[in-house]
């Protein structure tokens, strides 16, 4: 595994393949975007797709929190997707992982969390962690030491030309409006392709890359 490192007004920030950031210093692990039950959500609507994607994400966690044995988790907003996806079954996967990970779980709220109750895990509103700004949806903070690290956007570089291209989940820094956007944690998710003008650093075969 080879991570990105990020340094910001003397807070480290390690960029993980996993799609997360890591705060060694603090303990403290950020993801965002995992939109849990959003098969459930598409079957709903009568769109059908496999009902298996969530178990990735929440051993990808797992995983993830097995080797970094954080303090706490801290989700970026969109823990969820809806709230039509939200089975008994996924509550109680929900309700589970503190005790699973051997750590507490945070959660920003974000615009798909709205309207969910989740047992014994509130919603909370944006928040400051050392010389970090942590919020759902992009912004630029009014303290000019923070950088504000969010989510909400799913951040992809497209590499190659028109007939050979890739698309590629990636950390982009927009250094003028100081946000760090996490890609999205989840599978089904989709992306957004970035400017170049944002700083940005690629995952490819389980390697964080620094674009030129």
């Amino acid at each position: 595994m080879r991570a990105g490192l990020l340094h910001w007004q003397g807070t480290e920030l390690t960029l993980l393949p996993e799609r997360g950031v890591w705060l060694a210093a603090s303990r403290v692990l950020l993801v965002a975007d995992l939109h849990l039950g959003k098969a459930e959500s598409f079957q709903a609507s009568g769109i059908p797709l496999p009902s298996d994607g969530d178990l990735g994400n929440l051993n990808q966690l797992l995983e993830l929190t097995s080797a970094l044995q954080p303090e706490r988790v801290v989700v970026l907003g969109d823990l969820i997707h809806s709230r039509c996806g939200l089975t008994a079954e996924l509550r109680a996967k929900i309700a589970a992982l503190p005790e699973l990970m051997g750590c507490a779980l945070e959660l920003v709220g974000g615009n798909h969390d709205q309207g969910s109750w989740l047992e014994g895990l509130q919603a909370g509103p944006s928040r400051r962690l050392e010389n970090l700004w942590l919020s759902h949806e992009p912004c630029t903070p009014s303290d000019p030491a923070l950088l504000n690290v969010a989510g909400h956007v799913h951040p992809v570089a497209v590499l190659g030309g028109a007939a050979d291209r890739l698309r590629l989940p990636c950390f982009a820094l927009n250094n003028a409006e100081r946000h760090l956007l996490l890609p999205a944690f989840g599978g089904l998710t989709g992306g957004y392709v970035v400017s170049p003008q944002h700083q940005r650093w690629v995952i490819a075969d389980a390697q964080v890359l620094a674009l030129p």
